[in-house]
Formats: structure tokens, C-alpha cells, sequence
């Protein structure tokens, strides 16, 4: 027993002395950033273009692992549940941290408790956009024509419980009208339908619906964010339009998993926040219509929290929590 308690001793003494020197010499491997989504989307676009300058600033490789499934909350789980030791992170995004926790019943963590948040990247808003042949040319005959004919206006989205839906359900609530929800598979197919006439209406990322509207075949009626995008200058947003005070807004963070070491949360706050400012990645994020916001990992756990509160009401108010 003497032996064996001297055993333990002498391990702990040992990994006492390793944190430091953890700390001083990370990284030394290639980091995993997961993003809790397939391949191809925004969430990837501003996943890998920050992960490779922040690789390049950190002198490791930043590899990009996508794990889709349950809305983004299977990846983000999985990072919860990782080692805190800065090798794995997760691109945050206001689905998996302010809409899922309330939008599933056992989502298997939680945002404020099994995070160590870096930094914030951005944020990214939803287009409102309508086919050329409905009639509302305006957000406020859109709402006008939905009073007027309440439950036969269908708007689409990516699927149940998706930012897209959440976003449609919160503009039917307060503009005080009834939306009927399509729920589709995905971005693309909501817009194969809208384009075909088959939907009115849809809640799409900028940059999938961009080149549509500069075409002439959908019409954007408004943005979703609090100003106006730079990818769609003319458009105002959906509070200017005709609702005050609406923002459905889409961020995008950094973050570890709690018990992550301070001193490797500020040196990838620092690529990270390093990488923000260089001309690659602004221009990268920048053609992904996104607003780059960067800061401490302070300021992004305060804003967590805020939006996380902000879209449980949604959720609830919704009442379209997922099993």
C-alpha cells in the first residue's frame, strides 16, 4: 500500500509539472476543428478559411472534421465530451449553441457549463427571399398580404428546427401573422422549390440566394441581421423594413471544451483574433456575407449566454421542440 500511495504521489507530481509545460510548448500536433456540419455550406466556408490562417500563425495544421447529424448537435456534443487539451475545437454557431439546447429535449450538453469559449468570428444573416411572382414586392405587403390571407402563405426552410425556421417562426410572431412551415433537407432544395414556383417564400443564407436575386430570379425582400449585408447593399433588413428591433442574426465562435488551460485559450484567441485581421480571411469571410466581430474569450461567453436566452424564447414560443 506504501508503494502504491507513493506511486500516486509521484504521478501526481508529475502531471502537476506537465501542464505547464503543456501549455508552453502547444501546439505541437495538428489541431481538430469540428464543425458540426456537412461539407459544402457556410459553417465549412468559415470553418476552414479561419482554421487555415490560424493553422499557419500556429505552425500546426488545423485539419477540418465535418460531423453532421441532429441539427449540429451530435459534432458539438462530441467536442463537449473531448479531452481539454486544445487539440480538438468546434466551430460555435448560433444553431448548435442558442437554438439546440432548447430545441432538443437531451441535447447532451450545455453551452454555458461544457465550454471554454476562444473567441467570436462573426456573424452571417438569413435573406427573405420570394419568388418574382408573389405578389408582396415588400416586407410590409408581405405581412399585409398574410393577414389577408391567413394559414395559405407557405414559407421553406432548411429543415425542422433549423436557424432558417426558427428565423420564419420569429418573423410570423412578430409581425403578428401565420406561416406555414415546409421543413425541406437542406438549403438547396428549398431553393430548387422556390425557384420553381412551387414555395412563395424562403429564409436562405445570403450567399446561396445571392446570385439568384443579382439574376433577377428571386426577389430579396429583406436581410435578417440588425444592418444590412454587404453582399446585398439595396436590401434592408427586416427591422428597418417594418419590424423594429428584429435581428436573427447568425454567429459563428471558437470554442474548447471546458477545463481547457488558460494560457492555450488566449494563444488561440490570439491566431485567432490575428487571423480575423488578415486580407485572406476578411476577403474569404467577406465573400460569405459575413460581418467579422472579433474579440475576447470574455466577450464570447457574455454572448453565449445572451443569445442562447434570446432564442430559448423563440423555441418555446414556437413550440417546436424536437424529441
Amino acid at each position: 500500500m506504501r508503494i502504491w500511495n507513493a506511486l500516486l504521489a509521484t504521478a501526481a507530481l508529475f502531471a502537476i509539472g506537465l501542464a505547464p509545460a503543456h501549455t508552453q510548448t502547444f501546439p505541437n500536433r495538428p489541431i481538430t476543428l469540428v464543425i458540426p456540419f456537412t461539407p459544402g455550406g457556410s459553417t465549412t466556408i468559415v470553418g476552414r478559411g479561419v482554421a487555415d490562417k490560424m493553422g499557419e500563425l500556429l505552425g500546426e495544421k488545423i485539419v477540418v472534421d465535418n460531423r453532421p447529424g441532429a441539427g449540429g448537435t451530435i459534432g458539438t456534443r462530441a467536442v463537449a465530451k473531448s479531452d481539454p487539451d486544445g487539440y480538438t475545437l468546434l466551430l460555435g454557431y448560433t444553431g448548435t449553441l442558442a437554438i439546440g439546447p432548447s430545441l432538443y429535449k437531451n441535447v447532451g450538453y450545455d453551452p454555458r457549463k461544457d465550454f471554454a469559449p476562444i473567441g467570436m468570428i462573426g456573424n452571417a444573416p438569413n435573406s427573405l427571399v420570394v419568388n418574382p411572382s408573389f405578389p408582396a414586392k415588400t416586407v410590409a405587403e408581405l405581412i399585409a398580404y398574410a393577414k389577408a390571407n391567413p394559414g395559405k402563405v407557405n414559407f421553406g426552410s432548411a429543415g425542422a428546427g433549423t436557424a432558417s425556421h426558427i428565423t420564419g417562426e420569429y418573423f410570423a410572431r412578430a409581425a403578428g401573422i401565420t406561416l406555414v412551415h415546409i421543413p425541406y433537407k437542406g438549403t438547396g432544395p428549398v431553393l430548387t422549390d422556390l425557384l420553381g414556383g412551387h414555395i412563395p417564400m424562403a429564409f436562405a443564407p445570403i450567399p446561396a440566394s445571392h446570385s439568384n436575386v443579382a439574376a433577377g430570379k428571386l426577389r430579396a425582400l429583406a436581410v435578417t441581421s440588425a444592418t444590412r449585408s454587404s453582399l446585398l447593399p439595396d436590401v434592408p433588413t427586416i427591422a428597418e423594413a417594418s419590424l423594429p428591433g428584429f435581428d436573427a442574426s447568425l454567429y459563428y465562435g471558437l470554442a474548447a471544451p471546458a477545463g481547457t488551460p488558460r494560457p492555450v485559450i488566449d494563444r488561440l484567441n490570439k491566431a485567432l483574433r490575428d487571423a480575423l485581421a488578415s486580407d485572406e480571411v476578411k476577403r474569404q469571410l467577406g465573400l460569405d456575407g459575413t460581418e467579422i466581430t472579433p474579440g475576447t474569450p470574455e466577450d464570447y461567453a457574455a454572448f453565449i449566454d445572451k443569445d442562447e436566452k434570446k432564442w430559448a424564447g423563440l423555441v418555446k414560443a414556437s413550440g417546436v421542440e424536437q424529441e
